[in-house]
């Protein structure tokens, strides 16, 4: 019995009858198993190495050019990797398939966040941050051959937003502790831009999750682990679920949506659009591994995919290097 072997057989051993175990995962292209990471370990490995994910640190989570000490997409992914960790390690479920799903969540997404995803569907009609992450990782890495992840960390990262939910039960709690992370993190930036204060919260949020971030996670997750424990579903009590709606509801109201960092949202717009508007007119300045996609995937999708992958910092640079005429260097 090899490594590998002796931690599925401790899997069936030790996790939930509920978990997903490593050694029923499966692949969409059979290849010869590890010696000693499971398939689970070995997805996450693939996704912290490949170039999507490095790409996270610099490409905004909610403030565009923030401080060094605000939330960027890489480091939200890993808070909701360990959100989600410690829910699945009190529910005796599969940490290694949580964390896979977790790390790879936001590969997908766009330069200046959300703002960058809502450019992209204005202009081509559907677009969705999950939908292009899947992409990412099935077609687009390894230079178009995809990471070949299992069937059970491509439906997590698929679905941990969105109308359908995740079929394991570690996706489903990737899909909440995104969320957690988010509203509590985002909350905490929002306090440290001053755009928000602790005594700005709705009195029953304040009272059912409190007003320190690392207090309201606590809250939400220890609420997780309790309602969930022993079932084949994952849940909050009605009581924190609905605090968490109107959570969600005053960050959309105060910060998501604010007036504050409207100018922002629509310089980023408006970046986005210029970018997808010349390389409709210019597609032979397309990157040449780009260009060699175009016959297999038709320039609108090409083109998607180029300026979803870009970071913040090269889509600003990239707009000024197209648009912005050169300055004159003073003799």
């Amino acid at each position: 019995m090899n490594i590998r072997e002796r931690i599925e057989e401790q899997e069936h051993k030790m996790l939930s009858a509920f978990a997903s175990k490593s050694r029923d995962a499966m692949r969409e292209k059979e290849e010869e198993a590890c010696e000693f990471r499971t398939a689970f370990q070995r997805d996450r490995d693939r996704i912290i190495h490949s170039k999507s994910f490095r790409r996270l640190k610099h490409k905004t989570q909610v403030y565009i050019s923030p401080g060094d000490h605000y939330r960027m997409r890489m480091t939200h992914s890993l808070e909701v990797s360990q959100i989600s960790r410690t829910i699945a390690r009190g529910l005796m479920l599969n940490e290694d398939l949580t964390e896979a799903i977790a790390l790879g969540h936001d590969v997908g997404h766009t330069p200046f966040g959300h703002v960058g995803e809502y450019a992209l569907r204005d202009l081509i009609g559907h677009y969705n941050h999950n939908e292009q992450s899947l992409r990412v990782v099935e077609h687009l890495e390894r230079s178009g051959k995809g990471l070949n992840l299992t069937l059970e960390v491509k439906d997590g990262i698929l679905n941990h937003t969105g109308a359908n939910k995740p079929f394991t039960l570690e996706g489903n709690i990737v899909r909440i502790g995104d969320r957690i992370a988010y509203l509590c993190h985002d909350y905490d930036d929002g306090i440290r831009a001053g755009m928000i204060k602790a005594v700005d919260l709705p009195e029953k949020v304040a009272h059912i999750l409190g007003t320190n971030p690392s207090n309201m996670i606590t809250v939400m997750v220890s609420d997780m682990i309790k309602n969930s424990d022993g079932y084949n579903e994952i849940k909050l009590s009605a009581k924190v679920k609905n605090a968490m709606e109107e959570f969600r509801e005053f960050m959309f109201q105060k910060v998501y949506h604010s007036a504050e960092l409207e100018s922002d949202r629509k310089k980023a717009k408006y970046i986005i659009h210029k970018l997808y508007e010349y390389f409709t007119l210019h597609p032979e300045n397309l990157p040449q591994e780009f260009l060699e996609r175009e016959e297999n995937w038709g320039l609108e999708a090409t083109i998607v995919d180029y300026i979803a992958g870009l970071t913040d910092i090269y889509a600003v640079h990239l707009f000024e290097e197209l648009f912005i005429p050169s300055k004159w260097i003073a003799r």
